[in-house]
Parts: structure tokens; C-alpha cells; sequence
């Protein structure tokens, strides 16, 4: 994202980013990492973990994202898939990006951000 970590990681830890990013179950933060983004606990019909990973790119931020969940009853398997909350995260993130990034045209740095 063309904007500063520190930007990314305030409006990642917001809960109502985490009830968008994942619908439908409980995240609860395991680890906060400031700059660096959050760990979380995840349950419900899917449990198990989840990582909001931010490193420094440029004048930006990569956001690595990832879900290690299995279905809570392995006998009976959650009506929506592990892939389709997957799906659903990546396209709130590439939202998130296009929020922070409004009104940067392409190729212009980031506000305040170092010259190369």
C-alpha cells in the first residue's frame, strides 16, 4: 500500500476492520506488534490463527496476510470454505489500500516520505 506503516496499522487494528476482514467470527488479538501489525486468535466456525504482517516496501507497506484455521467440527464442515474467507479477505485489503490511497496519483510518493 502507497501509504506509511504506521497509517497501515492504525486502521488494520480498527475492530471494524477485523468484522469486515472476517465475517462471521470471533478475532480476538493475540499479539500487537505496533508498526508491524497484529496477531490474532480466530474462532468459531473456523479456529485457529490468524497474522496481519506489515513490512516496510519503499515508500509504502506490504500487508501479508495470513488465516491457519481448520472447521471447529471436522464432522461437519462450515457452510462458507476457508478459501471464500480468504477471498473475502483480500478483497477488503485491496479496499483498505484503495481508501488510503485516494488521491495519490501513481508514481507520486507518500507525503512526507523520503527522497530516493
Amino acid at each position: 500500500m502507497g501509504a506509511p506503516p504506521a497509517v497501515v496499522a492504525r486502521r488494520l487494528a480498527e475492530p471494524d476492520v477485523r468484522g469486515a476482514l472476517w465475517p462471521g467470527l470471533t478475532v480476538s488479538v493475540s499479539a500487537e506488534r505496533g508498526a508491524e501489525g497484529q496477531r490474532y486468535l480466530v474462532d468459531g466456525p473456523w479456529r485457529g490463527t490468524a497474522e496481519l504482517w506489515l513490512s516496510a516496501c519503499l515508500d509504502g507497506v506490504l500487508v501479508h496476510a495470513y488465516l491457519r484455521v481448520d472447521p471447529a467440527n471436522p464432522v461437519r464442515r462450515p457452510a462458507v470454505t476457508r478459501r471464500d474467507v480468504e477471498r473475502r479477505m483480500r478483497r477488503v485489503l485491496w479496499r483498505l489500500k484503495d481508501e488510503l490511497e485516494i488521491g495519490r496519483p501513481p508514481g507520486v510518493p507518500v507525503a512526507g516520505a523520503p527522497a530516493r
